[in-house]
C-alpha cells in the first residue's frame, strides 16, 4: 500500500515525486562564495538520495551578506560558474524526478562570524571581519558586532541583491527559490521586535515589520519565470517573551500567500539566545497551525528523524512536506530506508550501480537494518 510520505504533491507550478525535502544545510566550505569539490561530493550524495526536492544551503546575495568566510554565495560571475559545475554534475546522477532548490540569504547582524568549528563567535580583528548591518543598531548578543542601522538606500540595495541572485539561480535552472526569513538572519531581524526597534514605516507594528520582507518577496516573485516556485523559511516562535509568536507567523504567511508565494517552511528560534526544549518534531505544531489557518503549502522541519514519524506528519495533514537536515548527513540513504520501513520500496529509483544493495538482493540489509521488508 502506498504511503502518504511517498505520494506526489504540487508546490506551486513544481511537482514533487514525494514529500521528502533535503533541508538547506550550510557547509561553511566555499571559497569567496564559490562552490568547490566539497560541495560536489556533498551534493552528489544528496542527488541520489531519492528526495523529491534538494535545497542548497543558505546562499549569500552579497559578499557582506555571508554568515562566515566559508558561506556559499551567488553574488558574482565566479560564484555562478562554480555552482554551475557542481549542480550540473549532481543533476547528471540524480533520478529524473529530483527537483532542485536554493535558499537565498542575507545574514544581517549575524554576519562576519566564525565557522562553527572555529567557535561560532563574531570574527575578531585578526580574522578579516567586515561591517554588519541590520534593521536597528542592536548586536545579536554579547561580544557580537553592533550592526549599522540600514537606511532606505541600504534596503533598496539588498532587495536588488535578492533579485540579482534570483536571476542567477534561474539561469542555473533551479526549480525552487527559497528566501531565508528565519534563524535570526536579516529578514527575520526585520520581523522580530527583539531586533527591530525602528521608528519609521519599517518598525513598530507587525504590519510595518513585515513591510521589508514582503517587498523582498514581491521583488523576487516578479523576477521569476512562471515555472519556478517561490517559498520562504519563516519562524513560528522566537521562544522569548516579546518576540514573534505563532499568531504573527500566521499573519505573515497569509500576507505571503496573497502576494503569490507558493509555500512556507516553518522553523523557530535564532534571533536571540533562548532556551528551547528540543525533542523529535518539536517545531511541527507551528507548521500545523500555519497550514490549518492559511491553507498554504506548508513544510515542517526540526528533529524529524524517523520514517513513521514523517509519515504521520503527512498523513495527519500537519504539513504538506517534511524537511530533514542532519538526518541526511547521518544517513544519505534515509529515503531508501524510509521506503523499506513503510513497505513502499517501489517508490525508490536505485542507481543501477547500487541496486545490489537492495534488501531483496543483499542478505546483509536485514543485519544492518533489522525488520527491513523483503530482506533475505
Amino acid at each position: 500500500m502506498a504511503s502518504s510520505l511517498f505520494s506526489p504533491t504540487n508546490v506551486g507550478p513544481v511537482t514533487l515525486a514525494n514529500r521528502i525535502v533535503v533541508s538547506p544545510m550550510c557547509q561553511y566550505s566555499a571559497d569567496d562564495g564559490c562552490a568547490n569539490d566539497w560541495h560536489l561530493m556533498h551534493l552528489m550524495q544528496l542527488a541520489i538520495s531519492g528526495a523529491g526536492l534538494v535545497v542548497l544551503e543558505a546562499t549569500a546575495i552579497e559578499r557582506q551578506a555571508r554568515i562566515t568566510h566559508g558561506c556559499l554565495g551567488l553574488y558574482s560571475d565566479a560564484n555562478e560558474a562554480a555552482l554551475a559545475r557542481v549542480l550540473g554534475a549532481a543533476r547528471r546522477v540524480a533520478p529524473p524526478h529530483t527537483r532542485w532548490g536554493i535558499q537565498l540569504n542575507h545574514a544581517g547582524r549575524k554576519a562576519s562570524a566564525q565557522r562553527p568549528w572555529e567557535g561560532r563567535a563574531a570574527l575578531g580583528l585578526r580574522e578579516d571581519p567586515w561591517p554588519t548591518e541590520g534593521p536597528s543598531a542592536i548586536a545579536a548578543g554579547t561580544h557580537w558586532h553592533t550592526p549599522r542601522e540600514m537606511s532606505l538606500d541600504d534596503m533598496t540595495r539588498v532587495r536588488e541583491g535578492f533579485v540579482a541572485a534570483t536571476r542567477r539561480a534561474v539561469r542555473l535552472g533551479f526549480d525552487v527559490i527559497e528566501i531565508h526569513a528565519a534563524h535570526g538572519y536579516l529578514l527575520h531581524q526585520f520581523l522580530s521586535p527583539l531586533a527591530n526597534q525602528r521608528t519609521d514605516p519599517y518598525g513598530g507594528s507587525f504590519e510595518n515589520r513585515m513591510r521589508f520582507p514582503l517587498q523582498v518577496a514581491m521583488a523576487v516573485r516578479e523576477a521569476l519565470p512562471p515555472g519556478v516556485s517561490l517559498g520562504l523559511r519563516i519562524t513560528g516562535s522566537d521562544w522569548t517573551p516579546g518576540g514573534i509568536e505563532v499568531a504573527e507567523t500566521i499573519a505573515f504567511a497569509d500576507a505571503l500567500k496573497a502576494r503569490g508565494v507558493d509555500y512556507v517552511c516553518v522553523t523557530t528560534g535564532g534571533v536571540v539566545n533562548a532556551r528551547i526544549a528540543v525533542h523529535p518534531g518539536y517545531q511541527v505544531p507551528f507548521a500545523a497551525e500555519v497550514k490549518a489557518s492559511v491553507k498554504l503549502h506548508t513544510r515542517a522541519v526540526g528533529m524529524i528523524v524517523d520514517a513513521r514519524q514523517a509519515e504521520t506528519i503527512i498523513a495527519t495533514s500537519q504539513a504538506d512536506t517534511v524537511a530533514l537536515g542532519r538526518a541526511f548527513l547521518d544517513d544519505p540513504r534515509w529515503v531508501w530506508h524510509a521506503a523499506q520501513s513503510l513497505g513502499d520500496e517501489e517508490s525508490i529509483v536505485y542507481p543501477p550501480q547500487y541496486e545490489r544493495s537492495k534488501p531483496g538482493l543483499w542478505a546483509g540489509a536485514q543485519l544492518a537494518r533489522p525488520g527491513t521488508a523483503n530482506a533475505s
